[in-house]
């Protein structure tokens, strides 16, 4: 059964307002609450909390969900998937992949979730 996302307007495949293009289909698991988020914008909104860094030891657990067919995978999957989900072979955007690495690394302060993943290309005016 696929997790539920939480998110300000997700559709089925976990878009929301603020990420909507057709290969933004992944959503992220926040290390601070365990919950399933569109985008880090959509948790900032409706958590009531801060989002806390995913500590590298836990880079083996799920943590990023695929919109197309629901796989969960884990950082390390997420980091060597090519864009593309393993399961399913829909495609996630490929944008600033080095961004999202240093994210996952900790160095921003941010869980699996900014602006700047590659699975999101912001489709907003920011």
């Amino acid at each position: 059964m696929r997790p539920p996302v939480q998110g300000l307007d997700p559709d089925a495949e976990t878009r929301c307002v603020h990420w909507h293009s057709p290969l933004d289909i992944i959503a992220l698991k926040m290390w601070c609450c365990g919950t399933y988020y569109a985008c880090r914008d959509c948790h900032d909104a409706l958590a009531g909390h801060p989002a806390k860094v995913v500590p590298k030891a836990q880079f083996g657990q799920p943590a990023v969900l695929c919109g197309a067919c629901g796989t969960e995978l884990s950082v390390h999957a997420y980091l060597a998937c090519d864009s593309r989900c393993p399961a399913c072979g829909a495609g996630f955007n490929p944008r600033l992949p080095q961004a999202q690495a240093s994210l996952f690394r900790g160095r921003l302060g941010c869980v699996l979730a900014t602006m700047t993943w590659p699975g999101r290309s912001q489709a907003s005016t920011r």
